[in-house]
């Protein structure tokens, strides 16, 4: 006790102890701040870890869609790409190519993607991406239509007669044409419903079309050893006179096939080739069916040196 009377011990206890507590108190918030900053940096709140598999989510979805988005794009050039080679095929000529409007109107488009946010980005390209999938679809489904409309048109095409029966590269061996010629044994104008090849035995001749072998006459006919090709759309070739036949009936052959050898069997009056082409029943003239094989010049001199030969060979 002091000459006041006070105590002193107390106070001097007191201080060191307000320091240790207040020491205390500012190591556990340094401890409390350094174990959240440590809990931060290793470790997620759960409103952070939702935010960060969302992030994730939608990452791997506009990579996904990217993949997709490439593919059908691919799938958009081939499609287009064959859409121009039919176009090609069809019209014969280039198809009409984008001009500064529509190059315009794309530069346009892509400015307006790259002032665009994320979210709106992803937004746009998954609705347009959608679109995309109707375009491609609507693109095979008209495309499987203009292909079928082509291997149609194809078929039809290889069932017309288009080449001659026999080689005749030099025109020199159509000997009759077809229409009214003198008969080889009767001597009297006749409908003559082909035209002869002067051809010697054994020659190979020719399926003129793509077709079925429907029937074989043999030698007792006026016409000898026969051939009948039905080709589909109206259309027959006859083949008569033959020495012997390799195509049986029932066999489909394809335009240029080997399918008999000349001869001169039935009414003939020397080794050739009758032939004929029907078109819905009706005989016409074959000269007229030769396009595949030579061009207008070349078909016209056929004619001319065909019409020469007043007198049929059967």
């Amino acid at each position: 006790m002091n000459k006041r009377g006070e105590h002193t011990d107390g106070g001097v206890r007191r201080y060191p102890r307000l320091v240790k507590w207040t020491f205390r108190f500012f190591s556990g918030i340094a401890v409390a701040v350094l174990y959240f900053a440590v809990f931060s940096v290793f470790f997620d709140t759960p409103i952070e870890y939702e935010l960060k598999k969302s992030t994730d989510r939608i990452e791997a979805e506009y990579r996904e869609l990217e993949r997709r988005y490439d593919t059908l794009q691919q799938v958009l050039d081939n499609v287009s790409e064959r859409d121009r080679s039919v176009y090609k095929m069809l019209f014969e000529a280039e198809p009409a190519v984008a001009g500064d409007e529509d190059r315009q109107r794309r530069l346009a488009v892509r400015s307006r993607l790259e002032e665009m946010t994320n979210l709106e980005l992803g937004t746009w390209f998954d609705e347009h991406l959608g679109l995309l999938y109707q375009q491609v679809s609507n693109y095979g489904a008209m495309s499987g239509r203009m292909q079928e409309r082509v291997a149609k048109d194809v078929r039809a095409v290889l069932s017309i007669p288009a080449i001659q029966p026999v080689d005749n590269r030099q025109l020199t061996l159509l000997t009759a044409s077809f229409g009214e010629r003198v008969h080889p044994f009767f001597k009297t104008m006749t409908q003559h419903d082909g035209v002869d090849y002067s051809v010697p035995t054994g020659t190979a001749v020719f399926a003129t079309a793509d077709g079925t072998v429907r029937s074989l006459q043999t030698r007792g006919q006026t016409s000898g050893l026969s051939l009948v090709i039905d080709h589909g759309n109206g259309y027959e070739t006859v083949y008569s006179h033959l020495d012997k036949v390799v195509a049986q009936p029932g066999r489909r052959v394809s335009r240029g096939d080997i399918i008999a050898f000349s001869g001169n069997s039935g009414l003939s009056f020397a080794p050739h080739l009758h032939y004929e082409v029907r078109y819905r029943g009706k005989a016409v003239d074959p000269t007229g069916y030769f396009f595949m094989e030579l061009d207008m010049p070349r078909m016209r001199k056929l004619k001319e040196i065909s019409r020469m030969g007043m007198q049929s060979f059967d």
